[in-house]
C-alpha cells in the first residue's frame, strides 16, 4: 500500500478498503487471460457499437489479446464505425500554447525536468503570450489551443487563469473576417480544489492531465526525489478534484512507451470507468503520445517500453471501442504517415504546431531542443494537413459551440451516448469549415475544401431524418451569412 502523503487529505475520501481504482493484479490478471473465441470478440464490438458506456477492462483486455488478422481488420472496422457513430467524419485541429518550462519535478524522460541544465528556462509574459494567440488566431487560423505549462510555483492556477483571459480577448482581422481562439484547454499539473476553481472563474476549457504511466513501481522509479509529481495517488485523483471543483470538462492520457503499453491502455478504461461510476461523467478526450525523444535526458533506452507502429494501431483502437463516446487526440509526435493510419479512428489532432516557449510568435527553428519538451514528427502547416484531410474524406471542423453552449458534462455524456451529437458535429463542422477556407486557405486547399462542403451540405439534405427542413434552412442562412463575413454562427 503507498505511503500517505501531505496530500492525501485530498483523496482518502475517494479510497475503498485503502485501495485507489487501479486494482494491479485484477489488470495484470485480464492481460493473462486466454485469448478470446471470435464469438466473444465481436459480442464485445456489439456492444461497443451501442456506445453506452466504457467497458470493463477484461474486455479491452480480451481485445488486445486479439492477433487473427481477419479479426483484427473487424475490430478497428467497428473502431471507425464508432468514431463515426459519435462524432461523424470531421476531426477538430488545435494547437498547443507552451507558455513555460520552468518545473520543479524531475521525470525521467521530460526535457522539462529540473535535472535538465542545459534547458533554457523561460515563462512567457501576458504580452508575450498576448503574441503567440495573435499567430494562432491571426495568422494559421486556429480556433483552440491546449495552453501547456510546467509545474512550478511561478505558472499556477493564477498565471494560468490570467493568461486565458489574455488568449480571450485576442481578435484578429483576416481576408473575410476575424480570427479569434474560442477555447482554451489547459494542460497543466494537478492542483487543490481552490486553485482548480480559480481555472474554472477563468474560462477554462478542458482539464487535461496524464497520468504518465499506471503501472506504480515504474512511476516511483520514473519520478525520483521529492516533488509533488512523486505523489501517484495526487496525481490519480487529479480529476475527482476537477469535478468537486465544477469542472466538467476533463481529459485522460498516458505516455505509451514508458511501459507496457497493454497495462496503460487498461489504466486508462479504469480510470474512465471510475469517473463515470462516481460523477456519472466519463472523460471527455483521451490522449495516447508515444515517447519521444527529449533533450537533456538520461533515461537509458533499454528502459523504456517501445510500441509499435502495429501496436499503436490497435491500443487506439482498443481505446476507441473501450471508451466509445470519448474523442480520441492523435498528436503531431507522429509521423504523417502514422496518423494517416490512425485518423478514421480519432477526432482531434494538432497542427502548425510548435512546442518551444514562444515559438509561433518568435520565428525560429521548429526543432530547437533547448527550448523545447521534445521533439515532433509531424510538422507540417496546418493548411497542409487540412489538404489531406479532405482528400481522405475527413472535414475539419474549428467548432467549440458545444462548449459555449452548455453541451458539457451529463449533458454532452447523453447527446454522446445517442449519437445525437454527432449531428451537431456535422453542422458545425460545414460552419467552421467554410469560416477557415475563406480566411486562410492557400488556393489548392479552398478548393479542396469547398468540394467537400459541397458532398457534406448533400450528405445533410439527404438525411431528413436526422435534419428537418428548417434546420437545413437555418444551415443555408448561417452558411450565406459567413461567406457574407459574418463569424462564430452555430448550431
Amino acid at each position: 500500500m503507498q505511503t500517505q502523503s501531505v496530500n492525501s487529505g485530498y483523496y482518502a475520501g475517494y479510497l475503498e478498503q485503502e485501495c485507489d481504482f487501479i486494482n494491479d493484479a485484477a489488470l495484470r490478471a485480464a492481460l493473462a487471460a486466454p485469448a478470446p473465441a471470435r464469438q466473444r470478440v465481436r459480442a464485445i464490438l456489439a456492444r461497443a457499437l451501442e456506445v453506452s458506456e466504457a467497458l470493463p477492462p477484461q474486455d479491452a483486455a480480451a481485445l488486445i489479446s486479439v492477433d487473427n488478422p481477419e479479426l483484427l481488420e473487424e475490430i478497428f472496422e467497428a473502431a471507425r464505425a464508432v468514431k463515426r457513430k459519435v462524432y461523424d467524419n470531421r476531426v477538430v485541429t488545435f494547437a498547443p500554447l507552451y507558455a513555460s518550462n520552468l518545473c520543479v519535478n524531475n521525470c525521467l524522460y521530460c526535457g522539462f525536468r529540473t535535472g535538465n541544465t542545459g534547458a533554457v528556462r523561460r515563462k512567457l509574459s501576458m504580452r508575450e503570450i498576448r503574441a503567440e494567440a495573435e499567430t494562432l488566431a491571426g495568422r494559421i487560423g486556429h480556433k483552440r489551443i491546449i495552453f501547456v505549462t510546467g509545474e512550478h510555483p511561478e505558472t499556477g492556477a493564477s498565471y494560468i487563469a490570467a493568461a486565458m483571459q489574455e488568449i480571450y480577448s485576442v481578435k484578429m482581422k483576416t481576408r473575410r473576417g476575424f480570427g479569434q481562439i474560442r477555447r482554451v484547454n489547459v494542460n497543466a499539473a494537478p492542483m487543490n480544489v481552490p486553485d482548480l476553481k480559480v481555472l474554472k472563474a477563468g474560462g477554462i476549457g478542458t482539464y487535461q492531465v496524464f497520468q504518465e504511466t499506471y503501472d506504480r513501481e515504474l512511476y516511483a522509479r520514473l519520478h525520483p526525489g521529492v516533488s509533488p509529481k512523486t505523489d501517484y495517488r495526487w496525481r490519480l485523483y487529479a480529476m475527482h478534484r476537477a469535478f468537486q471543483a465544477g469542472i466538467d470538462d476533463v481529459a485522460l492520457g498516458a505516455l505509451f512507451g514508458l511501459g507496457d503499453w497493454r497495462f496503460e491502455v487498461l489504466g486508462l478504461v479504469a480510470h474512465a470507468r471510475e469517473l463515470e461510476a462516481r460523477f456519472g461523467i466519463g472523460p471527455h478526450t483521451i490522449s495516447f503520445p508515444r515517447l519521444e525523444a527529449a533533450d537533456g535526458t538520461d533515461l537509458p533506452a533499454h528502459s523504456l517500453e517501445n510500441v509499435s507502429d502495429k501496436d499503436f494501431k490497435k491500443l487506439i483502437a482498443v481505446l476507441r471501442l473501450s471508451i466509445p463516446y470519448a474523442g480520441m487526440i492523435v498528436t503531431a509526435r507522429e509521423r504523417p504517415e502514422t496518423i494517416r493510419e490512425v485518423i478514421a479512428m480519432c477526432t482531434q489532432r494538432d497542427a502548425s504546431s510548435r512546442i518551444g516557449i514562444g515559438a509561433y510568435s518568435e520565428r525560429y527553428g521548429a526543432q530547437e531542443a533547448d527550448r523545447q519538451q521534445f521533439l515532433l514528427g509531424d510538422t507540417r502547416s496546418l493548411d497542409e494537413v487540412i489538404g489531406e484531410l479532405a482528400d481522405l474524406g475527413h472535414i475539419t471542423s474549428f467548432c467549440t459551440s458545444g462548449y459555449r453552449c452548455g453541451r458539457t458534462g451529463d449533458h454532452i455524456m447523453k447527446l454522446l451516448k445517442s449519437g445525437h451529437e454527432s449531428r451537431f458535429c456535422k453542422l458545425n463542422a460545414v460552419l467552421t469549415f467554410r469560416e477557415w477556407l475563406d480566411d486562410f486557405a492557400s488556393e489548392a486547399t479552398r478548393a479542396k475544401g469547398e468540394a467537400l462542403i459541397k458532398k457534406e451540405i448533400a450528405q445533410i439534405r439527404a438525411r431528413t431524418k436526422d435534419f428537418p427542413p428548417e434546420t437545413v434552412k437555418l444551415l443555408e442562412t448561417y452558411y450565406a451569412r459567413i461567406e457574407g463575413g459574418e463569424r462564430d454562427l452555430c448550431f
